[in-house]
């Protein structure tokens, strides 16, 4: 026990955890809480078309005109192709992730906690592109990519995003992804490995949420009005970008349907629009309390339906 005739500090860092004490208690997290995709997912059981791929309600066409003409065998087909180009879209993201967070660590302490879980985290992230991989061949699904220009734009990213830029983005990512598989992991109407993938993906994820939101705040400390400005904006760019390639256009003219007319329905389908800001209220406020929802970012999480 300290002295009591020493003064106590009074300065900033004595009212802040210690720095290692999110990492620390993420490492035990994972070592008491952690799954096996190859073995903990039914991969052997034929896929059974009755189910769907994921929520009907999460469908970029429910509540159009277009879903209300279409078969229940055409409704689970396309929630099938979402689920499967949502899985794709996360594994693209998972790859900008993992570089991101190595080129961090690259030259940190690696007896120090943070650079443990970091690699913990980028373990987990294997795992997840694996399983979201296997999942969404299984749902029968062809590979799919966001458009070349965002591909090229993620390359960027990735390579020159650092600090409170990269892991804010990391955030985004990860909330969208958790608010959606939430829904999918509870419903009966899903196809049993899907919930599966959905709940180890939720579980494994808040570890790495707790790790992005901690991370943003820290690197955010002291930081002036222009860093700010500039972050929030390259934040809200990287998650409009990510946010519209999780439903491929594609996925329309592989579940069968007219591609061209299902396009323009998910385009102006107001329930989608409402689904995707109720979600990520929490989200908001976060990058509200960090103070990265400036006017300009404010504009593209518009675009996107986040706010």
């Amino acid at each position: 026990m300290a002295s009591s005739t020493v003064r106590p500090d009074l300065s900033e860092s004595a009212d802040r955890p210690d720095e290692q004490d999110v990492a620390r208690r993420l490492l035990d997290s994972a070592a008491q809480l952690a799954y096996d995709p190859p073995t903990e997912v039914d991969w052997e059981t034929p896929l059974d078309k009755e189910f769907h791929g994921a929520s009907p309600e999460w469908s970029t066409l429910y509540g159009t005109a277009y879903w209300n003409e279409l078969t229940e065998p055409q409704r689970r087909e396309l929630t099938r192709q979402e689920a499967a180009s949502v899985a794709s879209t996360g594994i693209w993201f998972e790859m900008i992730l993992q570089q991101m967070v190595l080129r961090d660590i690259y030259a940190k302490d690696p007896t120090g906690a943070e650079f443990q879980w970091a690699l913990t985290e980028i373990a987990e992230e294997c795992r997840h592109s694996i399983m979201f991989a296997r999942g969404a061949q299984k749902l029968g699904a062809p590979a799919y990519r966001p458009h070349r220009l965002v591909l090229e734009l993620g390359r960027a990213f990735k390579t020159l995003a650092f600090g409170e830029a990269a892991y804010a983005a990391i955030l985004v990512a990860e909330e969208v992804l958790d608010v959606m598989q939430r829904d999918w992991m509870r419903d009966e109407r899903v196809v049993p490995f899907v919930r599966t993938i959905n709940n180890i993906h939720v579980v494994e994820e808040s570890r790495h949420m707790k790790f992005a939101r901690d991370e943003t705040r820290k690197r955010l400390r002291g930081a002036g009005w222009a860093r700010r400005q500039i972050n929030a904006f390259v934040v809200a760019v990287a998650s409009y970008f990510i946010v519209t390639s999780m439903v491929n256009k594609k996925v329309y003219e592989n579940a069968g349907l007219d591609a061209e007319r299902a396009v323009a329905e998910a385009k102006a389908n107001q329930h989608h629009k409402a689904m995707m800001r109720s979600s990520c209220s929490g989200l908001m406020e976060f990058l509200a309390s960090a103070r990265l929802l400036t006017r300009p970012a404010l504009a593209f999480y518009k675009r996107a339906n986040l706010i």
